[in-house]
């Protein structure tokens, strides 16, 4: 059941929670902007000042033809008591504000049945007498295999066996508690609530069970630490550890359309939450994104392959976080940081992934160590990809060179890789030029994964190619700053990308995203 409204930023429907091993119960969702809410069924005494009693006591005659007019499922059997399961449409009216489909019973007459079983209870009924005066507790946890109506009016009531049948009753099905019940049966029921006072009126409502707040709150299919996706269900973690429980879908739509809401949400949150911090930021420390991934273990123990990190692009710095960063403080703390352009992120494509995990990208750092990351949505991919390039791009375009020791013929020399010029290698004591070659002059290049480049440079005037063979401390470094730059270079001649830079909320600095998790907005056309 799900009731959407105009605005894409609020949802609400009925579906299932499970929360540890319990059986799983009814619970409304409502999305808002900022916040989840998660609502479960009560009843609370509205006449007068209203409040929440964990039990009622109702008395009720038996009549000659109608019986009680109430019908019963569950027991000791499923580890609960029996629940009110029917209400007689005669009966409604009487009982309105006293007893309520998924009111659990407790005892009867006195008698302490929380304990009893289904067939035990339905015979301590039969055999109470005219009156009978019943404990009850509204059972705001129901399992949802009793599939207990949600409202009082979309109950109906059929004739179960009675103690006039030869039938027996099942914990599963609704035990008839009417005797002889007949649909003309005009008399009317005694009928008295706890406290005394005969003025008291109950009522269900949906009411709040938890409040998640969206802002930096993470969201996971898959069972905590593994590859295993849960079907059709996800959970929600607000920043302060709150657990929304696993919310069950009917059908895999369902459960797309709310990861899609939430996230869209979230991202949303962040890019306005970003966009103030930067106010307090340098041009040059601007965050281009912030989002939770979950980090594949490196030495995963066996129950335990992935962890929650909190990942954020600023200034010249890839940071990985245990936590969202608050302070200027928190920002010193991060678990590991990487410069932007000495790093290379790649989107694992099907045939490359590790495990059942989906939507994954590699990090490789400048000592060639290759980090692996999940997230939920595939969108979440694409906004990563376009923020990491975003970045990397910017710093190029600050810095505008980088240079880097090297060894040619047993001789200390220096590589510079200028934005502008390309490739100038030099002396490291006389600081004369030895040779530089443009970027389209990079015919092709080799590495032995340890230490040694191989560059094919062409000759603009022979148009030979020419062999040039650097050693250096940091290979992976370096590698990956000539990619850096390369796809700076190409980024200028794209369209799409100058556009994007043209369009920038902050001068200098782009939007956190182009992309949402509710929109199909083209990849950049380089790759990193």
């Amino acid at each position: 059941m799900d009731f959407k409204t105009s605005n894409e930023e609020t949802k609400t429907g009925i579906y299932l929670m499970q929360e540890g091993n319990e059986e799983p119960f009814n619970i409304r969702l409502h999305l808002a902007k900022d916040i989840l809410t998660i609502q479960e069924q009560d009843v609370i005494c509205v006449s007068g000042e209203p409040f929440y009693s964990s039990e009622r006591t109702v008395t009720i005659r038996r009549q000659t033809i109608g019986g009680f007019g109430l019908s019963i499922k569950g027991g000791a059997e499923h580890k609960i008591p029996v629940v009110i399961s029917k209400i007689s449409k005669e009966q409604k009216a009487e009982l309105s504000g006293l007893l309520f489909i998924g009111d659990g019973i407790l005892q009867i007459n006195g008698i302490n049945v929380r304990s009893y079983r289904h067939e035990e209870v339905v015979q301590v009924l039969r055999n109470a007498g005219e009156e009978v005066t019943l404990t009850v507790s509204f059972l705001k946890k129901t399992p949802a295999f009793l599939k207990l109506p949600l409202c009082e009016d979309c109950t109906s009531f059929s004739g179960i066996p009675s103690d006039q049948s030869s039938g027996t009753s099942s914990p599963l099905c609704d035990s008839g508690l009417h005797l002889n019940y007949h649909p003309n049966n005009t008399d009317t029921l005694s009928c008295s609530s706890w406290p005394t006072s005969s003025g008291l009126r109950w009522e269900k409502r949906w009411v709040d069970l938890r409040l998640i707040p969206l802002l930096h709150s993470r969201l996971s299919q898959y069972m905590p630490g593994s590859d295993v996706c849960r079907k059709n269900a996800f959970q929600v973690i607000a920043v302060d550890g709150v657990c929304s429980g696993v919310v069950q879908f009917p059908a895999a739509e369902d459960c797309v359309d709310w990861l899609q809401a939430i996230v869209g949400n979230i991202s949303g949150l962040t890019k306005h939450n970003v966009k103030k911090i930067n106010r307090n930021f340098p041009v040059n420390q601007q965050i281009i994104y912030m989002g939770w991934v979950e980090d594949k273990e490196q030495d995963s123990v066996q129950d335990r392959m992935y962890s929650p990190k909190f990942l954020a692009l600023r200034g010249s710095s890839l940071f990985k976080f245990s936590a969202p960063p608050v302070t200027t403080w928190d920002w010193t703390r991060a678990e590991k940081s990487f410069t932007v352009y000495e790093i290379m992120s790649k989107i694992l494509k099907d045939n490359d992934l590790l495990d059942k995990r989906r939507h994954v990208f590699s990090v490789q750092t400048e000592s060639g160590e290759d980090m692996f990351f999940s997230v939920e949505l595939e969108c979440e991919l694409l906004i990563w990809e376009k923020a990491f390039q975003m970045a990397t791009f910017l710093e190029v375009e600050r810095i505008q060179s980088k240079t880097y020791a090297c060894i040619m013929e047993s001789h200390l020399m220096g590589l510079t890789i200028d934005f502008s010029m390309g490739f100038v290698c030099f002396d490291a004591a006389s600081k004369a030029v030895l040779w530089r070659y443009k970027f389209s002059q990079l015919k092709g290049s080799s590495d032995d994964g340890k230490s040694k480049i191989k560059f094919l440079f062409q000759n603009p005037d022979s148009k030979s190619i020419e062999a040039k063979e650097l050693e250096f401390s940091n290979l992976f470094a370096v590698l990956h700053c000539i990619h850096a730059f390369f796809a700076a270079k190409v980024a200028c001649l794209d369209p799409m990308f100058v556009e994007s830079q043209g369009t920038a909320t902050t001068p200098g600095i782009p939007p956190l995203s182009g992309i949402s998790c509710n929109s199909q907005t083209p990849k950049l056309k380089y790759a990193t």
